[in-house]
């Protein structure tokens, strides 16, 4: 078979330090003979086509990517918002990394259906003014500003989110190209853009995780103006943007008149029944424990060390495996995973033939033909 010699070793080596791995590592995972590899980069040999497209899928970028000449520049490589987040969490893995780069994609993918299509069809990112200094106010105004009334499911404020022209990821359960992976301790992240920014949410077995992430990430977009990428840590922050991020989470899912409505005197003595006795109010907003008894804590309603024996409370409960995810329906994934503006953009631009089935198909995670026509009609009836 013919072996290409023009490619770029330089970038080669240059995507095994990105990825902390070594050449050996690498010939290993693709399935190359380390004696060829090794010759192949002292440039004794080349590669053949499939040996180079198995290197580039497995550092997630293109074949071309490694026939351009020079070496690769950070600068031109990664965005802007990309070293944005290294920068802030320095040592997320390289998975996390590469799901950075592809949501970025799916989000030009997505802009350029749209303006392909009538721009004026689709949502349009028109943040309102807001004040970090007066989060009570804030938190009333977008309450307004979301049209948020009885929603208490993730999907709910997912939806209301996204009809402000905010697209809404959440990543999916099972190994693939859009999980986070399981040892990662990131909840959630946020790519700023004037035209259209993504929030990603980690799929988790408690739904009440998945819209405190989101409201958190929603935050620091309309708050700060500014990418951001979180985990446990910062969700529990009491510092700088990390703490207004929480707070206006908090107010927003949590208004005041519903807190105000809780009486004092029918509290538990101890923290073991508090889940008991928040049910009512956890299950109409769609809020954990926890979150309610952050906003108490906040209007001095409960004490600090209350709070955190709710906190030792739960965990010392048993931990349950996180759920791999079921893919029994392929065809509702694509939905499930970049939510309904998004699928029905790509939907609408296959129907008026702006793009082909094929292309339809690797926009929307890879599923067959036969699951987008099923995804059509799952679709049309919603």
């Amino acid at each position: 078979m013919e072996r290409i010699e023009s490619i770029n070793r330089q970038r080669i080596q240059w995507c095994c330090a990105e990825r902390g791995v070594t050449p050996e590592d690498l010939a290993r995972e693709v399935g190359i003979s380390p004696i060829t590899f090794a010759k192949f980069l002292v440039g004794e040999v080349g590669l053949t086509f499939l040996q180079l497209r198995k290197i580039a899928e497995y550092f997630g970028r293109g074949v071309l990517f490694f026939l351009d000449e020079g070496p690769a520049e950070t600068e031109r490589v990664h965005t802007v918002q990309y070293r944005t987040l290294a920068g802030i969490k320095p040592g997320m893995s390289y998975q996390v990394k590469k799901l950075i780069e592809r949501v970025e994609r799916q989000r030009e993918l997505y802009l350029a259906l749209r303006d392909d299509l009538n721009p004026d069809d689709y949502p349009t990112f028109v943040p309102p003014t807001v004040f970090a200094t007066d989060l009570p106010r804030t938190a009333v105004d977008i309450r307004r500003w979301l049209g948020l009334g009885q929603q208490n499911t993730f999907e709910a404020y997912r939806a209301a989110v996204q009809a402000k022209g905010i697209l809404v990821f959440r990543t999916n359960g099972y190994a693939g190209q859009w999980q986070i992976p399981k040892e990662s301790p990131i909840l959630g992240f946020a790519l700023y853009d004037a035209r259209c920014p993504v929030i990603v949410v980690r799929k988790s077995q408690w739904e009440t995780q998945q819209t405190f992430t989101l409201m958190h990430e929603l935050g620091h977009l309309l708050l700060h103006h500014e990418s951001s990428i979180d985990d446990e840590a910062d969700m529990q922050s009491r510092l700088g943007h990390e703490r207004q991020a929480n707070s206006f989470a908090g107010r927003l899912l949590v208004p005041d008149e519903v807190l105000n409505s809780l009486r004092d005197d029918e509290r538990p003595a101890n923290v073991m029944n508090y889940d008991e006795w928040l049910k009512p109010l956890r299950r109409m907003l769609g809020v954990s424990t926890e979150v309610i008894l952050r906003r108490l804590l906040e209007a001095g309603r409960v004490e600090q060390d209350e709070y955190a024996a709710y906190r030792a409370h739960v965990a010392s409960l048993p931990v349950r495996e996180e759920e791999g995810g079921s893919r029994m329906y392929r065809f509702r994934e694509p939905r499930h995973i970049f939510g309904e503006t998004y699928v029905r953009t790509v939907l609408d631009a296959l129907s008026a033939r702006r793009i082909t089935t094929t292309k339809a198909s690797s926009y929307l995670d890879g599923i067959k033909l036969s699951d987008i026509h099923q995804l059509e009609r799952h679709i049309a009836g919603n």
